[in-house]
């Protein structure tokens, strides 16, 4: 693989990110309580997946926190408050969605791209309820980590390169991407009505609804629980976890049950982290997922990070296969600019029952995020 070129194009994009200016979107209020913010990102990113016969060199939008824009518009009404949030994702090529045989659209805006059009009611004593497109209740549960490196490595280890397909011991494509056995089983989002209860001693519970809206022809209904924990005060660690259940049900599909959930660790003091997550679906296969991470204050810009990981997952495509993975990930925060430089190095490997040999495969994703 073409270490050079990467690290090329790796400081090609932080220039580039680097020279433009650095500025968070305002905020307007008016006199009765209300405002209005706008925010926004763009993470381009380099990346390079060698399948173990070709190398293939791609710009792309890094899908672990595709670019997007949107806003919130609020008005409180005494203790408690009204939101709308407005968000959609540029529609770039995605670093998840291409493979040997296609590159992919550089842009292709359509609507399955709105992440949020959510109107939201945040009461001070009974949660929050909402409703329209956006976030299930478990959505994110396999999320819990504090290493500061999610931009390159995190459970959803297809991010970067789940598009590609495994090549056999002859160099023949298979028809098994690195997607199909690289699932977290964690939530989506969707046009759902939701319900996050208040604060109890670090302790919140979600429940949801929820259909694809987005999709024609589509009859997909889902219903989640969830429950999450955090506390950053427990002497020298913090604590993040989750714990999710979804139900799914789909014309011409079979009925189907997730299970899911992660725990973080940090210790305050060294800046190292512990990251934890796992999945089962019931007609479908389990993963088991951690990450080690350290963060410290090594250069003025800002906080640099690194991680290793290791994915295991199992009957995910056909009973008794196995997939395994391994990353590494480094992440600078350059807090002027509100930039978060990163590579990653990624290799993925699969077998089956089959009397198919699958070649190992790697790639390498290198960018910035420059949120403004």
């Amino acid at each position: 693989m073409s270490t050079k070129f990467v690290l090329r194009s790796s400081a090609a994009v932080a220039a580039a990110l680097l020279a433009a200016p650095a500025f968070a979107g305002p905020t307007y209020t008016n006199d009765n309580g209300g405002s209005f913010r706008w925010y926004g990102q763009f993470n381009p990113s380099f990346q390079s997946f060698d399948d173990g016969v070709e190398e293939y060199n791609r710009l792309s939008d890094n899908s672990s926190s595709n670019s997007r824009i949107g806003f919130w518009v609020e008005q409180a009404f005494g203790e408690n408050t009204l939101k709308f949030r407005f968000e959609t994702a540029f529609g770039f090529r995605a670093s998840d969605g291409t493979d040997q045989t296609s590159k992919g659209d550089v842009t292709s805006w359509s609507r399955t791209n709105l992440r949020h059009v959510d109107l939201q009611y945040e009461t001070a004593n009974f949660g929050t309820f909402s409703a329209g497109q956006g976030s299930m209740a478990s959505d994110g549960i396999t999320g819990a980590d504090y290493s500061g490196t999610g931009l390159g490595a995190n459970a959803s280890i297809a991010d970067i390169g789940g598009g590609y397909l495994f090549r056999d011991g002859a160099g023949n494509l298979t028809s098994v991407s690195v997607g199909d056995v690289s699932a977290t089983y964690d939530g989506p989002r969707l046009g759902r009505v939701r319900y996050d209860s208040t604060n109890y001693g670090g302790f919140t519970f979600s429940a949801s609804y929820g259909t694809d809206i987005l999709k024609t022809n589509n009859d997909r209904e889902t219903y989640d629980i969830a429950v999450r924990y955090n506390n950053d005060e427990l002497g020298a660690f913090a604590l993040d976890a989750g714990l999710a259940a979804a139900w799914t049900e789909e014309t011409g599909k079979q009925d189907s049950r997730d299970i899911s959930g992660s725990v973080a660790l940090l210790h305050k003091d060294t800046g190292i982290s512990l990251a934890l997550a796992a999945g089962e679906r019931d007609i479908a296969g389990t993963y088991t997922y951690a990450k080690l991470g350290y963060s410290a204050d090594l250069i003025a810009a800002g906080k640099t990070s690194f991680s290793v990981d290791y994915y295991d997952g199992s009957d995910q495509v056909t009973a008794g296969d196995s997939s395994e993975s391994w990353g590494i990930a480094a992440v600078q925060k350059i807090d002027r600019f509100n930039v978060e430089t990163y590579i990653a190095y990624r290799d993925y490997s699969y077998a089956d029952t089959s009397a198919t040999a699958y070649q190992d495969a790697n790639v390498i994703l290198a960018g910035a995020r420059w949120k403004f």
